[in-house]
């Protein structure tokens, strides 16, 4: 049996995009004689954050190099502020309409809205924002590591 333990935290020099694993669970799964790993949503332990969305971790270390699979949950009304990533993330909607927008200048009323189901590729450094306006979403991204999130202008 594998456990993880994820925390996830706003870095000070980042304070309102930067995400940084500082160590690692998303709960009890087990691992079966072929490596196969099977997870519920019910085992999914999220990091609840007071700001911000709540992340999990799926599979890898975003902090590391190599392939990493986590979820974002936005409460409503939780947007980010645009930033970045350097190098290419791909996110899917899992519940929810998740709202996205491009460029340096935040303007939650010029998003779009992706229904549960819909794909997102935000390219390396290219600026970005998201989240949730009327309802909670989740998405799932897809990705490299390392990937941390730099706020626009940096």
């Amino acid at each position: 049996m594998h456990r993880y333990r994820l925390r996830w935290a706003f870095g000070r020099a980042w304070p309102f995009a930067a995400v940084s694993i500082l160590a690692g669970s998303i709960g009890s799964t087990a691992e079966d004689a072929q490596g196969f790993i099977r997870i519920t949503p019910e085992e999914i332990v999220w990091d609840d954050r007071d700001t911000g969305p709540d992340f999990a971790i799926i599979a890898g270390d975003p902090q590391q190099e190599g392939f990493y699979v986590i979820r974002a949950r936005f409460a409503p009304g939780v947007m980010s502020q645009p930033h970045y990533h350097p190098n290419d993330r791909h996110v899917t909607v899992i519940s929810g309409t998740w709202y996205t927008g491009t460029g340096a200048t935040f303007d939650k009323d010029a998003t779009i809205g992706l229904l549960a189901g819909s794909y997102m590729k935000h390219p390396a450094n290219a600026v970005h924002f998201d989240g949730a306006k009327d309802e909670e979403v989740i998405v799932e991204i897809k990705g490299i590591g390392p990937a941390p999130s730099i706020p626009a202008g940096r």
